[in-house]
């Protein structure tokens, strides 16, 4: 069993979806590099799990059975790669992941939403005693500042999380 996980926080349409309020803009280049960061886990044994958000009352932004809240095509996602479907910002809150990370050590994080899912994510693993690496260059927010922010802040407060850009990690 691997000590290591890759967790991939909703990379789902909604984001990617021009007619969306979520929309963060072509993330192609995104895309292709949590490809390779999804690929480099998957050679080093690494557990691989998504994560998608869904909002049970909706009928629009990440509204269930839509097409919105699937996995952005052109991911490199497995059959075998874990599925986990949460309705609040965190990816602990109310799901399986604890019980999909038991056993595993070190977490590697990429993901959509840096300020909200993936600082919520990095916060709760924290508690958790994870060892955390957030591939930075993999993440995306609405915009620079706000990601940027987010991760000045995010290493402020939690000295332990290592924050990479995807050729550093790849060394």
């Amino acid at each position: 069993m691997s000590e290591k996980a890759l967790i991939l926080v909703d990379f789902e349409n909604e984001w990617v979806n021009k007619n969306s309020d979520y929309y963060v803009g072509d993330i192609s280049e995104v895309i292709a590099k949590v490809n390779k960061l999804i690929d480099e886990c998957r050679k080093n044994g690494f557990k691989i799990i998504f994560t998608r958000h869904i909002e049970k009352d909706s009928n629009d932004a990440f509204a269930p059975n839509s097409k919105h809240i699937k996995l952005i095509k052109g991911l490199d996602k497995k059959d075998s790669d874990i599925v986990i479907t949460k309705y609040k910002i965190s990816p602990f809150y109310k799901t399986s992941l604890e019980k999909e990370l038991k056993g595993i050590k070190k977490i590697v994080v990429a993901g959509i939403s840096t300020n909200l899912c993936v600082r919520s994510l990095v916060h709760d693993a924290y508690d958790r005693d994870f060892n955390i690496t957030v591939i930075k260059d993999c993440c995306v927010a609405f915009d620079k500042e706000t990601q940027e922010f987010t991760f000045k802040d995010l290493k402020a407060t939690r000295e332990e999380v290592q924050f990479l850009n995807l050729n550093d990690f790849l060394k």
